[in-house]
């Protein structure tokens, strides 16, 4: 595992990956967006929407960001979990027409196991239950053990937008910080065990208003990648907060009020946790 990566090369990595496979690196859109369905930019995907909906076309068929985003749903627990903010980045590969799954599960895995050096035995992946062609792939293209491929329903496994808009069954993958625990109860809502890295949306489908899905002209691959999460990982630090992404707010703010982070109990760790994820926020705002 390449445990010496900072949060910027772990960025300019992911970027020159895709970069060198034919996707044209595109800047991180405005947090608020142009869109009257979302009050910011939640996701990578957002300011390729109106291409996703064959509503503008695509000037590449490929293309790669490193996306500012912010999500407040989570708010109540920063600070609380090892993963949750309301600023991230979300590192994205993206194809408007082009490649599909297969093409999509190869990158994912190349980019996780191969560059970044994730041990393959160490990552777990999820499927939409009812996609048997991604499940097959997963199985007998990468080499994954079934044991390691879990079906699972539309909440964890099916990603929309928004109440309406484009959407799809997706793949996750997760990364496991305690295979000495086995493969035969495993667990992805367990988060003492497994975070979710990467997730890959085989964009495909139009949901309206009654949830009825229509096919999109094209079928489309919008994946997210959480910076603050493979940061984690591959510095081997137990939550996003103490990567280097987030972690010189913490100390600057622990130095000024006079107090050792890493001394201090739980609850004045989360209040910590809370400034260093809010400034990001409010800086990036």
């Amino acid at each position: 595992m390449v445990s010496s990566l900072s949060g910027a090369q772990i960025r300019q990595t992911f970027l020159d990956f895709f970069a060198a496979r034919g996707h044209k690196i595109l800047p991180s859109a405005s947090l608020v967006p142009e869109d009257p369905t979302v009050l910011l930019t939640i996701a990578g995907m957002l300011p390729f929407k109106p291409i996703f909906l064959g509503q503008k076309e695509a000037e590449v068929p490929r293309a790669t960001t490193s996306q500012k985003c912010i999500r407040t749903n989570d708010i109540e627990n920063v600070g609380r979990t090892a993963r949750h903010h309301t600023f991230f980045e979300m590192l994205g590969n993206f194809s408007f027409g082009d490649y599909f799954k297969e093409q999509a599960i190869a990158y994912a895995w190349e980019l996780s196991t191969k560059v970044f050096g994730l041990p393959p035995e160490r990552v777990v992946v999820s499927v939409f239950e009812e996609d048997d062609e991604a499940f097959a792939i997963w199985r007998d293209r990468v080499g994954v053990p079934v044991a390691r491929i879990k079906r699972m329903g539309a909440d964890d496994n099916f990603w929309v937008s928004g109440p309406t808009g484009p959407c799809g069954p997706c793949s996750e993958l997760y990364y496991d910080f305690h295979p000495e625990r086995g493969e035969d109860n495993i667990d992805l809502e367990d988060d003492t065990r497994f975070i979710e890295f990467y997730n890959l949306v085989f964009m495909q489908y139009n949901r309206d208003a009654e949830g009825n899905l229509t096919p999109l002209q094209n079928k489309n691959i919008d994946t997210g990648l959480g910076l603050e999460r493979m940061a984690q990982i591959l510095q081997q630090v137990p939550n996003n907060y103490e990567t280097d992404l987030i972690y010189p707010i913490i100390k600057t703010a622990a130095d000024l009020a006079g107090m050792d982070y890493f001394k201090s109990d739980e609850k004045t760790k989360v209040s910590l946790k809370v400034i260093g994820d809010h400034v990001r926020s409010v800086v990036h705002m």
